[in-house]
């Protein structure tokens, strides 16, 4: 995949700490009021140095970089060998499953990807400017010629941006949508401005369920960056493994992971902790973007009734209206979110499938799919809990 060195050249790289962070950066988050600390050189260095990303976890590194005149690097994607689907948030059992009882190995495949993080954002990382088109060309011709040159069954970029995926589907990927629900900051002042927003019982339930979470003495804090010591991780790693075990089975970070990523986001991570008396008993970790509060993980030790609720979804509502950030995004799913102010929102994953008979099946499926996502994008939305007029109550 190499050329003259004049001209553009395309590496596949089985490290990212192989990949200088400073130029690695300058592709992912040129403008830093819209910083996604998921994509950054620091975040997915962090995966691979912990083990959770490499190694037998069937997360194999094949980072694709752009190099230009000088060996210049003007684009990257953060890309891995699958052995399976596990971790990614966008489902694709079934086609495995089809294509296998009709012969075919879809596995190993190819993901463009952040692994364990169902983050939208970019995936095909270039610098601004003229030639950020023909960049992010060159980045998608390359996946195809890494999925043809090693045989794999396809290249699935997920999360990726609606730009992304509209030019991506002129290049030959199937475009498919799902959706998340996100929370928007409409310049509220304070957490009974937000209130005051929505129809007078969704305002009652919403009082309820937060003054339930902690009617039993429970006290929160918010501990950011270097505030957060390893007795902290030592916390929330106990609550991680508690809820993980019990929604995965396995779940995808080590202990370490957390340690490595709280050290590579600084001031961008987020504590939530939940304590009775001294004692910690749950949590949430958020990542704080340009211009996005980032929901990840969250766990207990203690059941306490809507304790969920008011760490994950409430308590991130009062931080971004307390700093001013303009949306809060709360992980995949959950139409439970609804009612408690976040909206529903399309996200976008893009296919390149090289079976010819397997890319018409998923082509016929995901056209019907597609249709399906935005009836009920339009339906969630009658569903808002907001009130429908300045007037009503």
């Amino acid at each position: 995949m190499k050329k003259k060195q004049d001209q553009p050249s395309i590496e596949v790289v089985p490290r990212i700490a192989d990949i200088p962070a400073e130029a690695w950066d300058a592709c992912a988050n040129p403008d830093p009021a819209l910083f996604n600390p998921f994509i950054a050189h620091g975040f997915l260095r962090a995966l691979e140095d912990a083990g959770t990303v490499g190694g037998r976890s069937g997360w194999a590194p094949r980072h694709l970089v752009l190099r230009e005149g000088q060996a210049r690097i003007t684009g990257c994607a953060p890309c891995y060998l699958k052995s399976h689907s596990q971790g990614e948030y966008v489902f694709d059992h079934s086609w495995a499953d089809a294509y296998a009882r009709a012969g075919g190995s879809y596995y190993p495949k190819l993901q463009i990807a952040v692994p364990f993080t169902p983050v939208p954002g970019r995936r095909l990382l270039v610098l601004p400017g003229p030639e950020a088109p023909e960049r992010e060309a060159l980045l998608a011709a390359g996946a195809r010629t890494l999925v043809e040159r090693n045989q794999l069954s396809g290249a699935h970029v997920t999360f990726l941006s609606e730009g992304e995926w509209d030019r991506l589907g002129d290049r030959h990927f199937l475009k498919r949508t799902a959706q998340q629900f996100h929370w928007n900051n409409a310049g509220y002042a304070t957490f009974e401005d937000f209130l005051a927003s929505l129809a007078s019982r969704k305002r009652k339930a919403v009082r309820k369920e937060r003054a339930e979470a902690l009617s039993h003495g429970l006290a929160i804090e918010w501990v950011r960056g270097p505030e957060i010591t390893e007795a902290h991780w030592d916390a929330f790693f106990a609550f991680y493994m508690d809820t993980g075990s019990r929604k995965w089975g396995r779940p995808y970070l080590n202990r370490r992971a957390f340690s490595l990523i709280g050290a590579a986001t600084g001031e961008r991570c987020l504590l939530m902790i939940a304590r009775r008396g001294q004692t910690p008993i749950a949590g949430s970790l958020h990542m704080i973007g340009g211009d996005c509060l980032y929901g990840r993980y969250w766990g207990a030790v203690e059941h306490h009734p809507c304790l969920h609720f008011e760490l994950c979804y409430y308590q991130a509502i009062e931080y971004a209206i307390q700093h001013k950030i303009a949306r809060v995004e709360a992980g995949a799913q959950g139409e439970h979110k609804l009612a408690r102010g976040y909206l529903p929102t399309a996200t976008y994953s893009a296919h390149y499938i090289t079976d010819p008979s397997l890319r018409r099946a998923i082509a016929d499926y995901l056209e019907r799919e597609r249709a399906y996502v935005d009836a009920a994008l339009e339906e969630l939305g009658e569903y808002a809990p907001f009130r429908k007029s300045p007037d009503q109550v």
